[in-house]
């Protein structure tokens, strides 16, 4: 599955705080959000390593977005909430992916390499900044 709820709640996390004037605490935005305090924290935590979100510690600490939303893919954000590079189908054209390890002799390995090239092109074109345009 290409998205799943991790990347879901990275975008909707992002969204609130690109909203916000200063730093969103986790535990505030898993209370708007309704996400698992632990769950988003470690979501939160991995976007800040891959150095789109900034931590900002004490009383008033927080999250806020520390690149520029036209520099910051969703692919990007995919690839930090996942900790893997996204796939449409578990089997992809990965050789990793293949469950029965049979990649250069599948009949749909062309079809899944043309299709999930597609997907992979438009999630690095797709900016923040354009997804929340709309």
């Amino acid at each position: 599955m290409l998205l799943t709820r991790a990347s879901e709640y990275a975008l909707l996390s992002l969204d609130k705080i690109r909203k916000s004037n200063r730093p969103v605490g986790s535990e505030q935005l898993a209370k708007e959000l309704c996400i698992p305090k632990s769950f988003l924290a470690k979501i939160l935590h991995n976007l800040a390593k891959e150095h789109i979100l900034e931590s900002h510690r004490g009383a008033q600490g927080g999250f806020s977005i520390k690149m520029a939303l036209n520099d910051i893919t969703v692919y990007d954000i995919v690839i930090a909430a996942e900790g893997k590079t996204p796939a449409v189908f578990d089997c992809s054209q990965y050789q990793e992916n293949c469950p029965n390890g049979v990649i250069g002799t599948c009949a749909i390995s062309p079809f899944l390499a043309t299709f999930q090239g597609k997907i992979d092109l438009f999630l690095q074109e797709l900016t923040l900044d354009q997804l929340f345009q709309n």
